[in-house]
């Protein structure tokens, strides 16, 4: 008899939304790290009642084509509160949604960190907390319970505002089953998604030059360069220890050559721009085009509002931030992360060939940006992997 569970042949066709683990009514489904450190889904046939529900939630497996909603409108937002900006990867908008949301008694749901670096989807129930979430972390989030978390919040009448990359929101929904007027999605829009491992490897190698008492890591930090320039940081306390452009960081580099991306990001089935979620949102680094005002360097974030609900809550936000609305066409004209995959580097495999091979220490090297960009790494993936 054919089995009716999850399982997953072909790694491009699971995002590690972790959907099927929180869906799985007895806890048959465990998400295991691959040698490349991203995580799959893995099933206990002993305890396993084949009841399909991991194969409905998949959003992959029911991945629907881009349906216009005319609804849909757009937005400039660059939030008033001046630590808030700077801490902020861009303008801010996630923290004046996730601030509205806790003012109503609820419960917000991001990325963060953990003590030991790994990111994980949290929760926090304070206005003071949501500065976890700020700032980008190029790397994929650990989801663990988070899905099942959020449901017994809503479930408890409590709103809720939950965000994450596109693929995670969409397994959230699925996830969920049915719609809640107390749910409120923001998903950001990502080039892609990148190995744990890699990161870990990034982390140690921090470490190993300025000792384990490292206190936060920031891939967007707009000190000392602005919003249109940001650098790769490391800080203990208050003491920057660390700091790196975007043209030569390590890590950033293998980022944005896509040598370490998850493999369902070169066939992602998510990249349209009429998202399921009531808030989609990210950069505007071309703000220029748009106003004078906003050009400011200290960062915007562009949104694009997909529900009457998200309309509601702009409204409301404009005591929070600056906001402008702008044409939807215009914004998402050349947004090329909203609508194409990233292309796979001929690297890749020999890359995590060599990263399997190395140390957890190593220190991964990459030539010059203009290489890069052409998927071409000057030197072979063995000789990238130094040790720090």
């Amino acid at each position: 008899m054919a089995k009716i569970h999850i399982e997953i042949k072909d790694p491009e066709n699971c995002c590690g939304c972790w959907g099927c683990e929180n869906a799985c009514p007895t806890k048959s489904i465990t998400m295991l790290e691959d040698e490349e450190g991203f995580r799959y889904p893995k099933v206990n046939e002993d305890t396993c009642i084949e009841c399909g529900l991991c194969i409905k939630t998949c959003p992959i497996i029911h991945a629907e084509a881009d349906k216009p909603n005319e609804t849909q409108h757009a937005f400039l937002l660059q939030h008033r509160n001046q630590d808030v900006l700077a801490q902020s990867a861009s303008g801010g908008a996630f923290t004046a949604i996730a601030t509205y949301v806790i003012r109503q008694g609820g419960v917000v749901f991001g990325a963060a960190y953990s003590k030991d670096f790994v990111v994980k989807h949290q929760y926090v129930e304070r206005e003071e907390d949501l500065k976890i979430f700020r700032n980008s972390k190029y790397v994929q989030s650990e989801m663990g319970d988070a899905f099942t978390e959020a449901k017994k919040f809503l479930r408890e009448g409590r709103m809720v505002c939950f965000s994450g990359v596109p693929c995670q929101l969409e397994g959230l929904l699925r996830y969920l089953r049915r719609s809640y007027d107390n749910l409120i999605t923001v998903d950001v829009l990502c080039h892609s998604i990148t190995s744990p491992k890699v990161f870990r490897t990034y982390v140690q190698s921090l470490r190993n030059k300025f000792g384990n008492g490292i206190t936060s890591i920031m891939f967007r930090d707009k000190k000392p360069y602005g919003y249109k320039y940001s650098q790769m940081s490391a800080y203990i306390g208050d003491k920057q220890v660390y700091k790196e452009g975007v043209d030569t960081n390590v890590y950033l580099r293998s980022f944005f050559s896509d040598v370490n991306v998850r493999p369902s990001c070169y066939d992602c089935k998510f990249k349209k721009q009429h998202h399921l979620t009531d808030f989609s949102i990210w950069d505007c680094f071309d703000v220029y085009k748009f106003s004078e005002t906003f050009d400011n360097d200290k960062g915007v974030t562009r949104l694009l509002v997909n529900s009457g609900k998200g309309m509601r809550i702009i409204d409301s936000l404009r005591n929070e931030a600056l906001i402008m609305e702008i044409p939807v066409d215009t914004a998402v004209s050349g947004v090329n992360e909203m609508f194409h995959s990233v292309k796979t580097n001929p690297k890749r495999k020999a890359f995590f060939a060599d990263l399997q091979a190395s140390t957890m220490g190593g220190v991964i090297r990459f030539g010059p940006s203009s290489q890069l960009r052409k998927g071409r790494l000057r030197r072979r993936p063995s000789e990238l992997l130094l040790a720090s």
